[in-house]
């Protein structure tokens, strides 16, 4: 194939579809229901996350340069290829909106109220789109900036914080019980979804990736874990967990607590500074989903062609979802999960499945392409 990414390039791009949400709505969202066992909810998450995008690994290993569409194809004809083209299409849709929800209220609640949400929509796509068309490598350097600028960051909010920390905000611990702080993670399992689905766009280009494909995933979630989860315990034990369900935004509420020193006293205008490489990472990769799975949907050589009306689809729908502050979180909680899971974790499990029952099929089809 004529375009590949680097195994690091992989990591990096897994990393940063996730990080941007799961540090300050996601966290908000676990706090309201579990209280100061949110990181315990985030580590949960955390495993399942691993288990979902080796899954994803395990699909992609039999057909090595396949993507979930093409793999579909494969096993039933181009009427299902055409029905799991949907599917992604759906799928990266239904992300864009819990993504515009961070990346509008952070910039429009703490820097400009007055200015209207469908004006970060559109300057969003619009770099979004940019990087779109210039391809997958061109969004994957940008995703190693991402992930330096993310380092960068959770190191100057532990030094900013680390005075303030309080390790009696976090207990008692499991105070909710491990049954519903097992539920409660549910809403982390959704970011994963995103990272489940980026990947299986993601593996068919990286080298080698029968060899190193699962050691990279679950590194990715791992490390995305991590760095999600020293987010959470600072913010269950600096802020405390009923400060953090109070915010939408509970990373902003942190940034505005830490300081170093006499003059480093307000780190909003750093964490935005640091954090929006990776939340135009997460647009790059909506838009490079959706427009991935339309052109296929349409039978189209490039995807490019599909760039513009995708763009236009996902700013109209996020734009009516963001708008209005109850809806958006109405849909992040209740709505997103009902969408994301069902198809992260179910497609990959399906076309497991298939895998096992047409295998003669499969290695006739792959044979005669010289596979």
């Amino acid at each position: 194939m004529k375009i590949q990414i680097s195994n690091g390039m992989y990591v990096a791009l897994i990393i940063n579809v996730v990080f941007a949400k799961a540090i300050g709505v996601t966290q908000g969202v676990i706090a309201r229901n579990v209280g100061q066992d949110m990181w315990i909810a985030t580590l949960l998450a955390t495993l399942q996350g691993a288990v979902m995008i080796y899954l994803t690994y395990l699909v992609i290993r039999r057909t090595s340069h396949r993507d979930f569409i093409a793999t579909g194809e494969l096993l039933l004809g181009r009427w299902f290829g055409k029905i799991v083209a949907v599917l992604v299409f759906v799928f990266f849709l239904g992300a864009f909106a819990p993504i515009m929800i961070t990346f509008v209220y952070h910039l429009q609640e703490y820097f400009l109220p007055n200015a209207p949400v469908s004006l970060f929509i559109i300057l969003a796509l619009f770099v979004g789109s940019i990087g779109c068309y210039y391809g997958l490598e061109v969004m994957a350097r940008t995703a190693l900036f991402g992930v330096m600028f993310i380092y960068l960051l959770n190191g100057l909010i532990l030094a900013g914080s680390i005075h303030e920390f309080d390790i009696k905000n976090l207990l008692p611990v499991l105070e909710s019980g491990f049954v519903k702080t097992f539920e409660s993670s549910v809403a982390f399992d959704a970011d994963w979804a995103i990272a489940t689905m980026t990947a299986s766009l993601l593996l068919p280009f990286v080298k080698d990736v029968k060899k190193h494909g699962g050691k990279l995933s679950v590194t990715a979630i791992v490390t995305t874990g991590m760095l999600v989860i020293s987010w959470s315990i600072l913010e269950g034990a600096v802020l405390s967990a009923e400060v953090t369900g109070n915010y939408t935004v509970s990373c902003m509420k942190l940034a505005r607590n830490a300081h170093i020193g006499t003059f480093l006293q307000r780190y909003e205008m750093v964490m935005i500074a640091f954090y929006s490489v990776s939340a135009l990472v997460q647009v790059m990769m909506c838009v490079y989903g959706s427009s991935t799975a339309a052109a296929r949907l349409f039978g189209l050589k490039s995807s490019k062609w599909m760039i513009i009306p995708v763009s236009a689809i996902l700013g109209v729908f996020s734009d009516w979802i963001v708008r209005d502050h109850f809806r958006a979180m109405d849909y992040l909680e209740q709505y997103w999960p009902m969408i994301a899971l069902p198809i992260a974790a179910g497609l990959p499990l399906l076309l497991l499945i298939l895998q096992g029952l047409l295998r003669k099929k499969l290695d006739s089809a792959m044979s005669k392409q010289g596979v």
